[in-house]
């Protein structure tokens, strides 16, 4: 996804601020996608930097500093949150695309859905979806975890809580995958017109009407007062979406590819099932996939860089979960680490609303799975091969096991 041209360096950026990083495909990125972005972290790099790649942007190579970005608005705006600025101008997902106050309304319509509360009164049925997928899997002794269970368990469990077929499943996660992954098959206002085509007769026949799914929640809710206009239903429908069909299934790719390669800490939660939350928040920790941007509001000297208003800024969740200023050894995975400092969901106003789903989702998948295959291996001569961007992702995840 990068541009044929890199950006002049402007004036207002230091040469010895300058980096050769392209945020879609980072240095190494292929053989370990976090380990790539830990690239600049290395003695002497600056703590915030600027690459001409993309547009030009700014990056906070600091856990600290990411997370600085990430819960101040007033420094820097969630207007624009995808690079190149120029397509991500024509991201207008909601919430996420606004500030507070204006921002916290509309997330009171998610959160009431993806509330903890909300969200545990699914979990019999994300553990039935999960447990089905499995048993499907296992007697064949081998799969694809991305092919055969981490592209259908999160996307079943989002259809059921919005109601929609089971079959239309295919592509939406096409349409989310040229967002977050764009391969240059569509344009990003074919994808949001896409989404728009299909969710907008869904929403007309839904409005007005009683309905328990979060899509019927949505569409005829009010906030300060008035009905959402047909635009705002549809880029907060959109925004939901996304999250649900991608980000648990690369989560899912990583969790199980560590697990894979290291049958000892496998074995502790075979041991001890009680470890797997604290297992669930340590990989987490370990293998954040999400970066998102920010434009700076206004001409700010911001720790030594010269920031001007319009400039964008890259807040990566790689750079906080193993940034060793926050996290000690940060690269070692420990199930008993006491305090694992991540962003892995974001944070500040802007914190994924759909983190506590995201969570339970992992923690009945790794309960579920240990339970009925306690042992696996990465398929022998498998070239696994990671991909950069928006969100990190894998092409495939083959695994063996004895049937």
């Amino acid at each position: 996804m990068t541009i044929d041209s890199l950006a002049e360096r402007p004036s207002h950026v230091a040469i010895e601020q300058t980096v050769d990083f392209d945020f879609f495909e980072p240095p190494g990125v292929e053989r370990d996608f976090q380990a790539s972005w830990r690239t600049l972290q290395e003695p002497g790099v600056p703590d915030v930097v600027w690459t001409p790649y993309n547009g030009g942007h700014w990056i906070a190579t600091r856990g600290d500093l990411v997370q600085e970005v990430f819960s101040d608005y007033e420094k820097f705006s969630n207007r624009v949150v995808t690079i190149p600025k120029e397509r991500g101008e024509h991201y207008r997902m909601l919430p996420t695309t606004l500030d507070p106050p204006e921002h916290r309304p509309v997330r009171s319509l998610l959160n009431r859905n993806l509330s903890p509360a909300a969200v545990n009164r699914q979990i019999e049925m994300i553990r039935s979806i999960c447990i089905e997928l499995i048993e499907e899997v296992k007697p064949r002794g081998r799969c694809d975890l991305l092919k055969d269970f981490a592209a259908h368990f999160p996307i079943r469990v989002f259809m059921h809580m919005v109601n929609l077929p089971r079959e239309d499943a295919p592509k939406m996660k096409y349409w989310t995958d040229q967002v977050v992954h764009p391969d240059g098959s569509m344009t990003l206002e074919e994808v949001m017109q896409s989404f728009h085509d299909y969710l907008e007769p869904v929403v007309r026949e839904r409005q007005g009407k009683g309905g328990e799914d979060v899509l019927s929640d949505i569409v005829n809710a009010e906030i300060k007062g008035r009905q959402l206009t047909m635009e705002e239903m549809l880029n907060l429908l959109m925004q939901f979406m996304m999250g649900g069909l991608d980000t648990v299934y690369n989560l899912l790719a990583y969790s199980f590819l560590f697990l894979a390669r290291n049958p000892g800490h496998r074995q502790q939660l075979l041991d001890d099932p009680e470890l797997i939350p604290g297992a669930v928040n340590e990989l987490l920790r370990r293998f954040p996939l999400v970066s998102m941007a920010r434009e700076v509001r206004n001409d700010i000297e911001w720790h030594g860089a010269s920031l001007k208003k319009g400039d964008m800024i890259i807040c990566a969740s790689p750079l906080v979960g193993n940034d060793e200023r926050l996290n000690p050894d940060p690269m070692n995975v420990d199930f008993r680490r006491k305090r694992g400092h991540h962003a892995t969901f974001g944070m500040g106003q802007h914190i994924c609303p759909g983190a506590h789903l995201a969570r339970v989702e992992m923690r009945i998948t790794l309960a579920e799975w240990l339970a009925r295959i306690p042992h696996f291996d990465v398929a022998p001569d498998t070239d696994i091969v990671m991909r950069g961007g928006i969100v990190g992702s894998m092409d495939s995840l083959p695994l063996i096991w004895a049937a």
